[in-house]
């Protein structure tokens, strides 16, 4: 009971903390142009925005994306299958140069800083593949993200996807008071899975599938979003897809030990060497 009372004490203060370091920063906030603010003001409106690499305009890009391409090309389909789902391929590259510059370059950090309202920092970034699976399992379950209170993942496709590469797919956030309603009743559901995830069948039980929306797009597609806040989660596909995620919360996070996993030893960490000539000139 003492303890129980400790820690919602502890979450109080947590949170009333949270809410001064917002009102303390909101002046700090980088400026940003008309076309940023757009980006901005999307995500804190449905809390995804689809772009591309190339109406970034980033300079670091193609040194960026050409390194992703060939260690993308290095993955193959696991042999070990889990209960019949081929787990992705994942490769931590944060210590490598061109994606780490990739990662801070100061615009993309400006548009972050002005969505998470407190200073922000980049965790690291995966290169993943996931291949085809029939099951929805893992990621493929409807959930959100725990990192933080705001966060941004930067989803870059590495080949173009459509339906059968299983596109990225998420409820908008709410607008009104049914929409909201609707929320919480997944919230719950989500509850009572543990967090693990639920399924399209129960999905569609509270939020019809012409509220989903997917965002299939070409090779170099680029979705901000904020899995914490966003109902979200990979789709069914017969066909591989390669991606990258940057990752950005605010500094500290709300659970950084969360946070670990873009720039440890928990998935493997290649460098330049393990890159064949004949890819690496690709």
């Amino acid at each position: 009971m003492i303890q129980t009372l400790k820690n919602k004490i502890n979450m109080l203060t947590s949170e009333l903390d949270y809410r001064v370091a917002l009102a303390k920063h909101k002046k700090k906030l980088p400026v940003l142009s008309h076309a940023d603010n757009l980006i901005a003001q999307a995500l804190k409106r449905e809390g995804v925005y689809v772009t591309s690499l190339e109406h970034l305009g980033l300079p670091s890009t193609a040194q960026m994306l050409d390194s992703a391409n060939s260690y993308a090309a290095m993955m193959e389909s696991p042999r070990n299958i889990q209960s019949g789902y081929k787990l992705p391929q994942i490769y931590t590259v944060t210590d490598l140069p061109e994606f780490f510059t990739w990662g801070i370059e100061k615009r993309l950090q400006n548009i972050i800083e002005n969505y998470i309202r407190l200073p922000m920092v980049f965790h690291g970034v995966h290169v993943r593949k996931d291949f085809p699976n029939e099951q929805q399992l893992q990621t493929l379950l409807w959930h959100k993200d725990s990192e933080d209170r705001r966060m941004i993942k930067v989803i870059i496709y590495l080949n173009d996807v459509t339906e059968k590469h299983g596109p990225f797919e998420y409820l908008p956030l709410p607008t009104n008071l049914v929409d909201w309603c609707n929320y919480y009743r997944v919230d719950y559901a989500l509850w009572k899975s543990n967090y693990l995830g639920i399924n399209d069948e129960k999905m569609m039980k509270i939020i019809p599938k012409s509220a989903w929306k997917s965002c299939p797009g070409k090779i170099g597609t680029v979705i901000f979003v904020d899995p914490r806040n966003v109902l979200h989660h990979g789709t069914v596909r017969t066909e591989e897809r390669s991606t990258l995620f940057f990752v950005y919360t605010a500094n500290p996070p709300k659970r950084p030990e969360l946070c670990t996993q873009y720039n440890d030893d928990t998935f493997i960490k290649p460098n330049k060497q393990l890159i064949p000539e004949s890819i690496g000139k690709g």
